[in-house]
């Protein structure tokens, strides 16, 4: 062959190649059709960082509770730059696309008929079939652009930036299931250690979401005799190998009343979500318990990653502890308490249900003193501000209490005023996070006091002075 018609060859050959990898690409990044169609919705770039329009949502409410809850999913949607559906039994009266297209709540979806499919535990509902068919049905919603698939009830509240940074440092291209167990050592023990409670909302990555859509019904068949929806869907991602990663931001709450010992000690993980509204008391002394969260999430929006973070330090001129947990509430023990014991979790609140084992939680726990005057004052979030360079939240007694102390006694103050910098999760600090230090600043006044929020030096101690 001569040397110029094999230069030709070599050329179109490559022309051939450089058109069919066009034509490739251009298949390749074709948006993904709707329901129904054979293309399926493409897993993004592991490149570009985790955001909201990465996730779609699967909330599962009823036709009963959702003109009341709404209220709740209301407090977290953000309807330009969130996907999903509330699924319901039927489509609510008055209910229109154009409703649809502008509202500040989540789509609604039908649920589809869940008949042929056996239930057989005495003590549940067989609704819990249709819930856990959200999982299969929300993946069948068929967005394009997806990395997670997140769930949740009607009465979960989520925090979307902390949902989101949570599940950034997971590789979304493997497979995971992300969330929580109860609370509560019986609820664990009966329903299982490994199982993510749906109410605490859990999240799974895209390509497990769609294997697991693809055989759910067929699980669904081998387990009637369940109680509730998570435990099917925990029953069939177990057959499929996969086990729960656990998040402790995500949180059950199978606990009532006073959450307030839980929202005071959070561990070093972003606040991701709460659940069981309807059964805990407003977080906020002397207001109603939407607009103690609605106080919670103006702190939120300000400073998400921080939002209830406990911060300890120690006021070397009088002895004190103060222990802060960022946009809800300051405590300041008349004494020097040790580190591990501040962080202990004070049970303020009730057992889930009324019998003798449902005292004993999954946590390290403290005894709340029954005496006010025992404990030490609380001081709750009454403003938030940022400026350029800082951020000031500013807490007040909203409590009265008729207990008599001296003037070394911290229930002489009346405000605290703590500064901070917005915080700023990376992966590295999310998968090896650790706590910041604060000081106590010098006195403006006798009822005030001051304190900064930093980070801790390389050796520094959170710890008394001597």
């Amino acid at each position: 062959m001569h040397t110029g018609s094999l230069f030709w060859l070599v050329v179109s050959g490559s022309l051939r190649l450089d058109f069919w990898a066009e034509l490739f690409k251009v298949e390749s990044d074709t948006p993904a059709r709707r329901l129904g169609c054979s293309a399926r919705p493409r897993a993004p770039s592991l490149q570009a960082s985790t955001s909201l329009e990465h996730i779609v949502f699967g909330i599962a409410s009823n036709d009963r509770s959702w003109p009341n809850r709404k209220n709740y999913v209301r407090l977290w949607w953000r309807p330009n730059e969130m996907k999903g559906c509330v699924f319901l039994e039927s489509m609510p009266p008055n209910t229109t696309f154009d409703n649809d297209k502008f509202s500040d709540l989540p789509s609604v979806c039908v649920s589809g008929d869940t008949s042929r499919f056996r239930y057989t535990c005495r003590n549940g509902l067989r609704s819990a079939i249709r819930v856990a068919r959200v999982v299969s049905e929300t993946v069948a919603l068929n967005h394009s652009n997806v990395r997670w698939f997140v769930f949740g009830d009607d009465d979960t509240i989520f925090f979307p930036d902390n949902l989101v940074k949570t599940l950034s440092k997971y590789d979304h291209g493997l497979w995971y299931y992300i969330g929580t167990n109860s609370e509560s050592f019986v609820q664990n023990k009966v329903f299982s250690h490994e199982m993510a409670f749906g109410g605490a909302g859990f999240a799974i990555s895209y390509p497990l979401a769609t294997v697991l859509a693809k055989v759910f019904d067929s699980c669904l068949e081998r387990y009637p005799h369940l109680y509730g929806s998570d435990g099917r869907i925990h029953a069939c991602l177990a057959e499929l190998g996969v086990s729960l990663t656990h998040e402790p931001g995500f949180h059950q709450m199978d606990i009532r009343g006073n959450i307030f010992g839980l929202l005071a000690s959070h561990p070093i993980r972003p606040l991701v979500s709460l659940h069981h509204m309807d059964a805990i008391d407003p977080i906020f002394p002397n207001t109603t318990k939407m607009k103690s969260l609605d106080h919670l999430f103006e702190a939120a929006r300000i400073d998400p990653h921080r939002i209830v973070q406990q911060t300890v330090c120690y006021d070397r001129w009088f002895s004190w502890t103060i222990s802060v947990s960022w946009g809800y509430a300051v405590q300041v023990f008349p004494k020097h308490v040790l580190l591990p014991d501040t962080l202990r979790m004070q049970e303020t609140y009730s057992p889930w249900k009324k019998n003798g084992l449902n005292i004993h939680y999954n946590l390290d726990t403290r005894e709340h003193h029954p005496d006010p005057c025992q404990r030490p004052p609380v001081f709750y979030l009454d403003r938030v501000s940022s400026s350029r360079d800082r951020i000031q939240s500013t807490y007040k007694k909203t409590i009265s209490e008729n207990c008599t102390y001296d003037r070394a006694s911290p229930r002489k103050l009346q405000e605290i005023r703590v500064f901070s910098h917005k915080q700023e999760l990376d992966i590295k600090l999310l998968q090896a996070p650790r706590r910041h230090c604060c000081d106590v600043l010098p006195n403006v006044a006798e009822s005030v006091m001051e304190i900064n929020i930093r980070e801790c030096k390389n050796e520094e101690l959170i710890s008394m002075h001597p």
